[in-house]
């Protein structure tokens, strides 16, 4: 079953979870800086896509940065997984833990999907970007790995 979506103008869903170094990181604390923050969801470190994709955020972090955004990347990888994924890519963003996938319930990035043509339940990859306010933005789901992030700097007219 997948939970229910979000959509612009909708509330982001509180939350609060480990980062790749155990420091627990809450929305509020992201947004109490008066900035946007885009959140993703992915479904494992250190696969293909998912590094594709956390490549592609960490590269374009000082334009978004610049741009009045944040990142962080939300997958139920344990904290220790996430130490390694960020080392060996050199990764530039946070990530944060969601192993009961709980949050990414709450966001609607989880539930069934097709993958290799069969319908599996997992991590839907998603992306959402949250004004200071905790209002959501803009709601992406069943995002491309590759291209995305230049995607979503195109609909946020970064490019």
């Amino acid at each position: 079953m997948t939970s229910p979506r979000l959509a612009p103008g909708d509330t982001a869903p509180a939350f609060t979870l480990a980062d790749d170094t155990g420091t627990d990181v809450s929305l509020g604390d992201l947004l109490a800086e008066g900035r946007r923050v885009v959140v993703y969801f992915y479904p494992a470190a250190m696969t293909p896509g998912c590094t594709t994709q956390a490549c592609d955020f960490s590269d374009s972090l000082d334009s978004l940065r610049g741009a009045g955004l944040d990142v962080v990347g939300i997958s139920p990888d344990a904290p220790e997984k996430l130490a390694t994924f960020r080392e060996k890519e050199g990764l530039g963003i946070r990530l944060l833990s969601d192993p009961d996938r709980s949050v990414a319930a709450a966001w609607g990035a989880f539930g069934e999907k097709k993958l290799y043509g069969k319908t599996v339940e997992g991590i839907i990859r998603s992306t959402f970007v949250v004004d200071p306010d905790g209002t959501i933005e803009v709601a992406q789901y069943n995002v491309k790995a590759t291209g995305h992030v230049a995607k979503l700097r195109r609909d946020l007219s970064l490019a």
